[in-house]
Formats: C-alpha cells, sequence, structure tokens
C-alpha cells in the first residue's frame, strides 16, 4: 500500500530484547509525567489570577495555533529528518519553561505570560508531534509495531497518572515555578537521549523540496484520495474519540449527579476507563489477532455497547461499561494505531499523522457540544444510545473493506 521503500540501516533485535526503544518509550514517559505535573500547575495559576473564563481561554490557546500550523509540521516531518525536529522542538519548549521558572520566582505570574507559555507550546506541539509520529517504523519491524504501540501506551498513561496524582502536591508546595523547573529537566533528559543514543534503524524515504509547503500538504489529502484502505483508517482513527470523549467527559458526571452518587464515582468509573485501557494495550503484547485491523474495529463494535451501557442506572452495569471501554480503547487504538503506521507511505507519515490529529482535535469540540445538547432536552441514556449506537454501527463499514480486511503485520505490507 506504500509508494516508497524504506531502507534498513541495521538490523533490529527482538522487540523483548530491545534495549534502546524500552529506554526511549521509558524517557518518554517520564517526560509525560512532567507535562503532566505542569499542566495542573498552569491551569491551578490560570484560575487563581483569572476570571473562569479568562483561565479557560489562557489554558486553550495553545489549541488554536497548534490547528493553524499542524499541517505544515507535518509536511516539514515529511521532509527533514525526524530527530532533528524533535530536538530542535524540545529545545524550544525548555526555552518556554525556563523562561515561566525565572519570571515566576522573580515576580507573580500573569496572564500574558501563560497566554504567551500556551501559545509557544501549541505551535511546538505542531510540528514536534508529526515528527515523533514517524519514529516507531524508523525503530522497529513492521510486525513489531503493535508491541511498540502497546508499550508505549501503557508507560504514557503510567506517566500521565503518575504525574497527576503528584500534580497538585507540586504546585501547592512549590508552585508553578517548581512545576515548570521539574518539566524542564525531563525535556532535557530527553534531548540528551536522543542525541546520544536514539538512532533510527530504518531511513524513511523523503519528501523533494521541490515544490512549496502549501503543495506538500495538498499533496498528502490527494494520497488520501486515491488510497481507499489508508483513507479508512485515517477517518476511523480522527474520529476514534468522538464517541466516547463526550460519554466519558461529560456523560458520566451528568449521570453521576443524576443518580445523586457524588464525584467519588465519577473517579471510580474513570479509573475503570484509564485501567481497562491499560491492560487493553498490553494484551496486544502478548497476543494479537492475526488480521490487526479486522480485530481493532470489531473491538470498537463492542466498545459502542459499553458506551450504550453508560446510560444505565445502575452503578455496576455503568462501572462494567467503564471497563468495557477502557479494553477496547486501549486494544484497538494499539492494532489501529500500528497498522496507520505500517501501511501509510513512508514519504506521508508526517502529513497523514497531522491530518488525522487535526481531524480529532476540530471535531471533538462539536462532538463535546451535542452530546451536551442532547442530554439537556432528552433522557440521559438518549446520547448515550446514540453515540454508542453510531460508533457500532459505523465500524461495520471499515470492516466490509475487502483491504482492511486482508492487513496482516506478520507479514510485508508493501514497505
Amino acid at each position: 500500500m506504500t509508494t516508497s521503500e524504506t531502507r534498513m540501516l541495521r538490523r533490529p533485535p527482538s522487540f523483548r530484547k530491545d534495549r534502546m526503544v524500552q529506554a526511549w518509550l521509558t524517557i518518554k514517559a517520564v517526560s509525560d509525567a512532567g507535562d503532566a505535573i505542569f499542566l495542573i500547575a498552569f491551569a491551578w495559576t490560570a484560575v487563581q489570577i483569572a476570571s473562569p473564563a479568562v483561565a479557560g481561554l489562557v489554558v486553550a490557546a495553545g489549541t488554536l495555533p497548534r490547528a493553524a500550523v499542524l499541517l505544515i509540521g507535518g509536511a516539514y516531518a515529511d521532509r527533514v529528518d525526524a530527530r532533528r525536529l524533535m530536538i530542535l522542538f524540545n529545545l524550544l519548549r525548555i526555552v518556554v519553561l525556563i523562561t515561566v521558572t525565572v519570571w515566576c520566582l522573580a515576580t507573580t505570574p500573569t496572564v500574558a505570560l501563560l497566554l504567551a507559555a500556551s501559545v509557544a507550546f501549541g505551535l511546538c506541539d505542531a510540528f514536534f508531534e508529526p515528527a515523533a509520529g514517524t519514529m516507531p517504523r524508523q525503530l522497529v519491524d513492521v510486525a513489531d509495531l503493535p508491541a511498540y504501540s502497546a508499550l508505549s501506551q501503557t508507560l504514557s498513561r503510567l506517566g500521565t497518572m503518575a504525574g497527576s496524582a503528584i500534580g497538585g502536591f507540586l504546585v501547592a508546595a512549590y508552585g508553578i515555578a517548581g512545576s515548570a523547573g521539574l518539566n524542564t529537566v525531563t525535556y532535557v533528559v530527553v534531548v540528551v537521549f536522543i542525541l546520544l543514543w536514539l538512532r533510527p534503524r530504518f531511513a524513511l524515504p523523503r519528501a523533494t523540496a521541490q515544490q512549496s509547503v502549501l503543495r506538500d500538504v495538498a499533496d498528502g489529502f490527494r494520497y488520501l484520495g486515491r488510497e481507499r484502505a489508508t483513507r479508512t483508517l485515517v477517518i476511523a482513527l480522527s474520529g476514534l474519540n468522538l464517541a466516547v470523549g463526550p460519554a466519558i467527559s461529560i456523560g458520566l458526571p451528568l449521570q453521576a449527579t443524576a443518580q445523586g452518587w457524588g464525584a467519588g464515582a465519577v473517579g471510580v468509573f474513570e479509573a475503570l476507563v484509564g485501567g481497562g485501557a491499560m491492560i487493553g494495550a498490553l494484551v496486544v503484547v502478548r497476543w494479537r489477532p492475526r488480521r490487526e485491523a479486522v480485530g481493532g474495529f470489531t473491538a470498537l463494535i463492542a466498545q459502542g455497547a459499553g458506551i450504550v451501557a453508560l446510560g444505565a442506572g445502575s452503578q455496576i452495569v455503568v462501572g462494567a461499561g467503564c471497563l468495557v471501554v477502557g479494553l477496547t480503547a486501549g486494544f484497538a487504538s494499539v492494532l489501529l494505531g500500528s497498522t496507520f503506521a505500517a501501511t501509510a507511505a513512508p514519504d506521508h507519515l508526517g502529513r497523514l499523522g497531522s491530518i488525522l490529529r487535526l481531524g480529532d482535535d476540530c471535531l471533538m469540540p462539536v462532538a463535546m457540544a451535542l452530546f451536551g445538547l442532547l442530554a439537556g432536552i432528552l433522557p440521559l441514556f438518549v446520547p448515550f444510545a446514540i453515540y454508542g449506537g453510531a460508533m457500532a454501527l459505523l465500524m461495520i463499514v471499515p470492516l466490509r473493506n475487502p483491504q482492511i480486511r486482508s492487513i496482516a503485520l506478520s507479514t510485508p505490507v508493501g514497505a
């Protein structure tokens, strides 16, 4: 399905013995913990120094500039060495964090400072994330992509959970300056590791620089237009969270309020989702279906049923639904994400990844608002049923695609 070939630079060891990849994913998880700590401190500080409306604007300020340049970032990820882009934009993140640390040690934080930091991080994300998204294809064999994705997701979730757990205590003790300083250290560790140890095993073909970046972006959309299987995967992955995100973020608090279960129940439900997702991802490390895409889309049908169950009036049924949602989310995202990385053209990975991310970013606010609107005018179980049922039914479309059904990552897929 790819239009160009990767070139092996050095043969990777078996995944279980791949110390470089294991160390890389562990260090990424530590950085995720640092990000979670800083995010809590950032949001807390914004709430303390500004009105709720302004605080919300400050926290979300990075979203718009990221969306505006994400496609350009994807085009550069297909042109330039991914390691160099990752190093450059992590260094820029370090500059932003040091600025925040020094400012807040010298004087009190301001809305202008937080707003500038949020915008700067959004712009860095727009270039860093597409470049980082091409790394799995450069580090491991195609057959090992599901295991890579599973371990990456598991460690990342653990890092984020750990950072979230201690973030509140750190901001209480040391303020945003301490949190920003600690996150700076994690980014320094990442940069040093990339410089000294992270070395690609496969060279991806690069897009030529003979045309403008905007034409490169357009080529990414044209590629999707002619590659049906990749287009199906991009659409599916873009919409992967559109049903479950509103059901968890908005639906569960509404359900707990309506039933009088209290905020503690929401925490338990979300813990079931998070724990289930980690288990679902780890399952792929030990076992995975022979046809990964088929297994992933089938799991999402079960996830649709789990979302419907969240609308029940029983804590036990809702808890079981949360566990099903988590298990299937972790399992399906690993399988479908690795299938996408394996089957997309290597010289289009950055652009396709940015298109995928942009779709999720743009559609999620609409999905959230629609769920809230339905919950406000209809019985609460109805939006759960609509969102869960729609997800289950829509998964039939890719499962009927012969190209999707034929993909098996244990055998070559064109690259």
